[in-house]
């Protein structure tokens, strides 16, 4: 098992997401960034869909009492195990009593941190995703005991570390398609849409990132009709929002565009104050 011992700001316990509930109201939730909780697992020999912490911005400091092997991807915040530090994208072996603490986040906004065969919390729903009013906290509380496997630090993986040059989200393009709702603007609109650099600004969370630039004001509504993660619909002010993994399961402003999943998991690794664009991808 793991105690926590210090929390963070807000870290959650997330999965690929709670599918097959929308039509009652229940969001997908799930990692906002995907592609890096993924790796994670696929470091540790993990199934896709054992669940992870996701950290934000400030890390949390955790004792295990078993042995086991973890990896740590996403944003580097500077991990230390038992005060030495380790590196991102890597297996880590950790030994009972080990403390894992987090520093000085560096690049990016999110962690990932995968534990030999998955953190074991409550599965409600088909998932293990944290998210209000269904699960008993919506982030990890300090005391939490968070369940894993014994004693899995002798388990061979297929990768020991992964170097990269680069990292996916060093980008400030977004790759969307055309929303549902596109149409109800003009040429010249749908120019400026896709001309424009947005700043994000500091109203940001695991529901949607609502940018600061406003481009296109309007008066334009629409019935009220299925969003998803990922949808940018744009407000009357002409500022878009963008909706992520917790997002509601319908809206009533226009749906402009849809983000592809590596776009989402690019912006959940962008912080406030920085710059995106979208490009539209072609049809079909």
């Amino acid at each position: 098992m793991i105690k926590v011992l210090k929390p963070g700001l807000s870290t959650s316990v997330q999965d690929l997401g709670r599918f097959g509930y929308r039509n009652i109201g229940v969001p997908v939730s799930g990692a906002m960034d995907s592609i890096s909780a993924n790796l994670a697992n696929v470091l540790l020999n993990n199934q896709i869909n054992s669940a992870v912490l996701e950290i934000t911005m400030l890390g949390p400091q955790l004792q295990f009492f078993t042995s086991t092997n973890i990896a740590i991807t996403g944003a580097e915040m500077s991990p230390k195990l038992n005060s030495v530090t380790v590196k991102n994208n890597k297996v880590i072996s950790v030994k009972k009593g080990d403390i894992l603490s987090f520093g000085v986040l560096k690049k990016g906004l999110r962690s990932y941190l995968a534990v030999k065969g998955g953190i074991l919390t409550e599965n409600v729903l088909n998932s293990r995703c944290n998210y209000r009013s269904l699960t008993k906290n919506e982030h990890i509380q300090e005391g939490t005991i968070l369940h894993i496997q014994n004693n899995c630090s002798n388990v061979k993986t297929s990768l020991g570390a992964l170097h990269q040059q680069k990292h996916f989200y060093d980008t400030d393009c977004l790759n969307v398609f055309e929303g549902p709702d596109l149409e109800l603007f003009t040429g010249d609109e749908k120019k400026q849409l896709l001309s424009t650099n947005y700043t994000i600004s500091n109203q940001i969370n695991r529901m949607g990132y609502r940018l600061l630039t406003k481009v296109v004001p309007h008066t334009k509504s629409i019935l009220t009709s299925p969003v998803l993660p990922g949808t940018v619909q744009l407000m009357p002010l002409g500022n878009p929002i963008i909706l992520m993994k917790d997002a509601q399961t319908t809206g009533g402003y226009p749906r402009i565009f849809q983000l592809t999943e590596k776009s989402i998991a690019i912006l959940a690794q962008k912080k406030p104050g920085e710059i995106i664009k979208f490009q539209l991808q072609p049809k079909f």
